[in-house]
């Protein structure tokens, strides 16, 4: 049994979605098994503690640069002995530290259907905004291996949406969430725990 760890910085709808998904008994081969937040006090602790999943705050405040909140981070996953570990809404870009200690290890959900709509500045409604601004008519989730290029690791799984006419950025995110983002994430765990993705270069194969 895998332990898996989520990293958050938010309302947790992920890692809701993961608990479920676990609860449902979906996620085979892994439990999670901690939580950590990168801010106090945000409603994804709640979501923790209700489901008796014991939680750590590691506030990004309190550290004056990205490598030693990285040591901080990289150290207490190790001390969890973390076997995944999954970005679930964490919006702190960590650096090759943490890659190196878990390489293959690491996977984010990512609002859109990468490569398009990602990299820096990239997340929450700035995502949904720019996929309205362009004109696509589909968009969707990425779930995919994390790196050191941000969002640039091999990719996982992706599930597509239409973009309706008259949707406003709200509107958007919440489908991308219900229907991709809630959906292939807790698979792409559960299929991770399960030993059936193989990393070739910066491609997967999932079996």
């Amino acid at each position: 049994m895998l332990n898996i760890a989520v990293l958050v910085s938010g309302g947790g709808t992920n890692l809701q979605a993961l608990i479920d998904a676990q609860n449902r008994g979906e996620i085979k081969g892994g439990k999670i098994t901690c939580v950590i937040s990168s801010k106090p006090g945000v409603y994804a602790l709640q979501r923790a503690e209700k489901n008796n999943i014991p939680s750590f705050v590691i506030p990004r405040s309190e550290y004056p640069d990205i490598a030693s909140y990285t040591a901080a981070i990289t150290e207490k996953l190790l001390q969890e002995k973390a076997d995944l570990i999954v970005y679930a809404g964490f919006m702190t870009i960590l650096d090759s530290q943490i890659v190196n200690a878990f390489p293959g290890r690491m996977m984010n959900v990512h609002p859109a259907l990468i490569p398009s709509f990602c990299g820096k500045g990239f997340y929450g409604l700035h995502v949904h905004e720019a996929v309205l601004e362009s004109g696509v008519k589909l968009t969707g989730a990425t779930v995919h291996f994390v790196t050191e290029e941000c969002d640039g690791g091999p990719i996982i799984m992706q599930k597509a949406v239409e973009v309706k006419n008259g949707d406003t950025p709200e509107i958007l995110q919440k489908r991308v969430m219900e229907e991709c983002e809630w959906k292939i994430l807790p698979l792409s765990v559960s299929l991770f725990c399960q030993g059936r993705i193989k990393i070739d270069g910066n491609k997967t194969i999932v079996e």
